[in-house]
C-alpha cells in the first residue's frame, strides 16, 4: 500500500525556465492507494521519476488549465511512461478543450507511435488514455472524492481549483487564481492547500527578464495571488498546512523564503512551506 503524500515536482510560476532554476508547475499526490499528477509543465517526467515513481504505474492526471506552464508536457509525460512500459490505462481529467491537445499530440507523434506499435509490439496508446472533461463541481473518480471550482484566471475562462479527498485526508490546489476569496469556502478544513503566490515587488524583475514590458506585467498582476491575500484565504479556510507554489518570481535570488514567510506570518499563523522543487509533505498518521 502506497502511503500518502504530496510531492511537489515544479514550483515556478510561467513557462520559462532558467539555468538552475525551478520547473513549471507540477504536483504528485498520493492519496487512497491511487498515484496522481496534478498538472503538466516542463519537467513533470523528471521529476515524477527522481520522486521515486515508476512511470509505467500512472493512475490519474488532472490539469487545471490550458496554459502551457500546466500542461505542456502531458503528451510527453504519457509518451514517456509508454515507452517505459505503461500497459494500464491513464484517465486524464481536464477542462474543455483537453482531448484536443491530447488529439494534437497524438497526430504529431504519429509515425513514432504507428512504428512502435508495429516494431515493438506495444499497445496502442490512444486506446490506453481516456479523457474526461470536466465543468465546476463534483467529479466521478473510483474511491475518491474529487470537486472542481472554477477560479478566476483571466483571460481563461476554464481555470479550475481541485480538492481530493479520501479517508479524511483534504488535499485542495488552488489552480492559478487572482485573489477569490470563495476558495476558502471550498478549501475549508483542508490538511494541505497548495496555493499560487505571487510578490508584486519582484514583477518588474520577471518583465525586464522576459521582455514584453507593461502587457505582461498587467496580465500576471490581475491574475495572480498576492501572498499576503493567499495567507487571508488560508486563515479563513483553518487549513492545517500552506504549501506555496507557481511562484512569482521562484528563481529572483533576491526574494528569499523570508520575503514570502514575511507576508504570510502575520496573517496565517498555521505552518507554512514556501515550495521548492522535490519538496514531499506526507500524511500525518492520525492520533489514537
Amino acid at each position: 500500500m502506497r502511503l500518502d503524500r504530496l510531492v511537489l515536482l515544479g514550483t515556478k510560476g510561467g513557462p520559462a525556465i532558467r539555468p538552475g532554476g525551478p520547473m513549471p508547475t507540477a504536483s504528485l499526490l498520493e492519496m487512497g492507494g491511487w498515484r496522481i499528477v496534478v498538472d503538466c509543465g516542463l519537467g513533470v517526467a523528471k521529476g515524477l521519476v527522481e520522486a521515486g515513481v515508476s512511470l509505467k504505474e500512472l493512475d490519474l492526471i488532472f490539469i487545471t488549465h490550458l496554459h502551457s506552464d500546466h500542461v505542456l508536457e502531458l503528451g510527453p509525460l504519457i509518451h514517456t511512461a509508454w515507452t517505459a512500459g505503461l500497459a494500464t490505462p491513464v484517465t486524464v481529467y481536464g477542462p474543455p478543450g483537453i482531448g484536443a491537445v491530447w488529439a494534437g499530440f497524438l497526430q504529431s507523434l504519429n509515425y513514432d507511435i504507428a512504428l512502435r506499435i508495429d516494431d515493438e509490439g506495444r499497445p496502442d496508446l490512444n486506446e490506453l488514455v481516456q479523457i474526461v472533461e470536466f465543468d465546476e463541481g463534483p467529479l466521478a473518480v473510483p474511491d475518491l472524492e474529487v470537486a472542481a471550482l472554477r477560479v478566476p484566471h483571466p483571460p481563461v475562462i476554464d481555470c479550475f481549483a481541485l480538492r481530493f479527498e479520501h479517508d479524511g485526508w483534504r488535499v485542495t490546489f488552488s489552480a492559478d487564481t487572482a485573489y477569490f476569496p470563495p476558495l476558502a469556502d471550498f478549501a475549508a478544513g483542508s490538511d494541505i492547500l497548495v496555493h499560487e503566490a505571487m510578490l508584486e515587488r519582484g514583477v518588474d524583475r520577471i518583465v525586464a527578464k522576459t521582455g514584453n514590458g507593461e502587457r505582461l506585467k498587467a496580465h500576471i498582476l490581475a491574475a495572480h495571488t498576492e501572498a499576503r491575500d493567499v495567507a487571508q484565504i488560508a486563515a479563513a479556510a483553518q487549513v492545517n498546512l500552506l504549501a506555496l507554489h507557481h511562484l512569482v518570481p521562484a528563481d529572483d535570488p533576491d526574494i528569499t523564503e523570508a520575503d514570502w514567510l514575511a507576508e504570510i506570518m502575520p496573517v496565517f499563523d498555521g505552518p507554512v512551506i514556501v515550495g521548492r522543487d522535490g519538496t514531499e509533505i506526507h500524511r500525518m498518521p492520525a492520533e489514537d
